[in-house]
């Protein structure tokens, strides 16, 4: 079963975030409180866009096994969600998890009907330069290299916006929406 294990936020543009006891998602926003909520994009290496793009980056996710085995902790790299059961990395851009209380044992199907956070899956977060500031040799960790050094695929977890607003806290179970054709994952 997949779950969330962590929730953070940060309200400043630094490298890690705060674990928090839980994240309350703005519709079309992101993470409230977070320095990355907004309509368009709010990363510092975006903001000199003269017509700001869609910010497809509000929420980052990343797979609580990967943090383990490289021994960090959750929020650490600066994701808001934690997650815990779940091949982030393999999911197709679109792809809509729903968070619900843990008790809630229904399917998708029934649970479009009931009101919960939502969010889709946009694409890849780029391991970037901070990854390696953070901690020398991290970035590597993040990346997958072919014979010739050229990167194949990138490890840092999923960017996603938020479709329906709510609460989110640890212990809540994820149920994934698979959209109809899967589009492998790039960098957004």
């Amino acid at each position: 079963m997949a779950t969330v294990v962590s929730t953070a936020l940060c309200d400043q543009h630094v490298f890690s975030k705060q674990a928090v006891p839980s994240i309350n998602l703005i519709e079309g926003r992101g993470v409230e409180g977070d320095c990355h909520l907004g309509e368009s994009v709010q990363h510092r290496s975006r903001l000199h866009v003269k017509v700001p793009p869609a910010n497809l980056r509000q929420v980052h996710l990343i797979e609580h096994e990967i943090l383990i085995t490289n021994n960090l902790k959750p929020a650490e790299i600066g994701e808001n969600i934690t997650t815990e059961g779940i091949d982030l990395l393999s999911l197709g851009r679109g792809t809509k998890l729903h968070f619900l209380d843990p008790q809630n044992t229904e399917d998708v199907a029934m649970t479009k009907a009931k009101v919960h956070p939502t969010i889709t899956i946009t694409g890849l977060r780029n391991p970037c330069w901070q990854i390696e500031k953070h901690r020398q040799g991290l970035q590597e960790v993040f990346v997958e290299r072919d014979t010739n050094r050229t990167i194949i695929a990138r490890k840092a977890g999923v960017m996603s916006t938020v479709d329906v607003g709510g609460i989110v806290m640890p212990g809540m179970r994820i149920v994934v929406e698979a959209p109809a054709d899967h589009i492998p994952l790039k960098c957004v």
